[in-house]
């Protein structure tokens, strides 16, 4: 499979040949169910706790004698079936994490990324975030600099010492730069606040900001 390499100013930078073991799969949708479910799963606290009769704060003396009240038998008021007493069977601390073994998780991957580039979902950015000078941190290949294959610090190389992220949205222009602390609840927050909805889960937190005109500008 071949697919066009972009660069961050949108302009076409040849192509790569992607290999069809993994991006040529015919996508099935129940591998990759099974991992997301996984995913899920696994990603529960597990922190629910409600109290059973013997956690209660409350007397466990007989609330009254036996026989001759004309009323139901009963001994503890720490019970579920009375009003502030234990519950039965109720959620305890526990891990909500369910097995999948890590080829079924390569292979739920595979499909995943088959589904993409089979929807055309898939986009090949090259940039560099380097200097022509030196490499990152510096690296280099242990090669003699005069063999013809050394590849150029900065150009082909391990590239210059700064990290970013690649956000891929029509609505931002390409080459845009931002020294702002965003992450992926931000993008949500600035879908939400878009369209006038309200903040949901994580992207309702004060610490997380929308796209400011640094980005959208």
């Amino acid at each position: 499979m071949e697919l066009k390499v972009t660069t961050l100013e949108g302009k076409e930078a040849g192509s790569v040949q992607l290999s069809d073991a993994i991006f040529g799969l015919e996508p099935r949708a129940d591998i990759i169910q099974r991992c997301v479910q996984w995913q899920l799963n696994k990603r529960q606290a597990g922190t629910h706790k409600a109290k059973g009769r013997a956690e209660i704060w409350r007397t466990g003396k007989k609330m009254y004698k036996q026989k001759g009240t004309g009323g139901a038998r009963h001994g503890s008021a720490r019970v579920p079936q009375f009003r502030g007493g234990g519950r039965a069977f109720g959620p305890v601390v526990r891990s909500h994490e369910t097995g999948l073994p890590k080829k079924v998780r390569a292979l739920a991957l595979k499909h995943a990324l088959s589904a993409k580039a089979k929807d055309g979902g898939l986009i090949v950015i090259t940039f560099d975030e380097g200097s022509d000078a030196a490499a990152c941190c510096g690296e280099t290949s242990g090669i003699s600099p005069s063999h013809p294959n050394v590849p150029l610090p900065g150009k082909t190389g391990p590239g210059g010492g700064r990290t970013g992220a690649v956000l891929l949205s029509p609505l931002i222009r390409p080459g845009t730069v931002s020294t702002v602390a965003y992450n992926h609840y931000s993008l949500l927050r600035s879908i939400e606040d878009i369209f006038g909805l309200p903040h949901l889960g994580d992207a309702a937190m004060p610490q997380v900001r929308s796209f400011g005109p640094d980005v959208f500008g």
